[in-house]
C-alpha cells in the first residue's frame, strides 16, 4: 500500500491557514482536510506540529531535528567505537 505525498514544510504552512478559517468558518475539521488535499490524521499531526510557526521558524525546525539525528548517529558511533577499544585493551577480545 503507498503512502501519500510527502509534503515540504514550505508547502504546509500556506495550508495550514486556509484550514484554519475554513473551520472558523464553521467547516468541520473533516471537511477543511478534504478542501486543502490531505486527510484529517494529516491535517491534525500538522496543526500539532507546525501551528503557529512561520515558514522561516519551520524551516529552521527541520533543519535542527535532521542535525539532531545526525549528531545522534555520530555519538552512537563514538560509543561504539569505544567500547571495542575498551574490550580490546582489557584482553577479552
Amino acid at each position: 500500500m503507498s503512502r501519500g505525498k510527502k509534503y515540504k514544510a514550505e508547502e504546509i504552512i500556506p495550508k495550514l491557514p486556509e484550514a484554519e478559517l475554513l473551520m472558523s468558518r464553521g467547516m468541520s475539521q473533516d471537511l477543511a482536510a478534504k478542501q486543502i488535499g490531505v486527510s484529517t490524521p494529516t491535517l491534525i499531526r500538522w496543526r500539532k506540529e507546525y501551528g503557529g510557526l512561520r515558514m522561516d521558524q519551520a524551516k529552521r525546525l527541520k533543519d535542527l531535528e535532521k542535525e539532531n539525528s545526525r549528531l545522534k548517529r555520530l555519538l552512537a558511533d563514538a560509543e561504539l567505537d569505544k567500547a571495542i577499544l575498551k574490550e580490546a585493551a582489557s584482553g577479552n577480545f
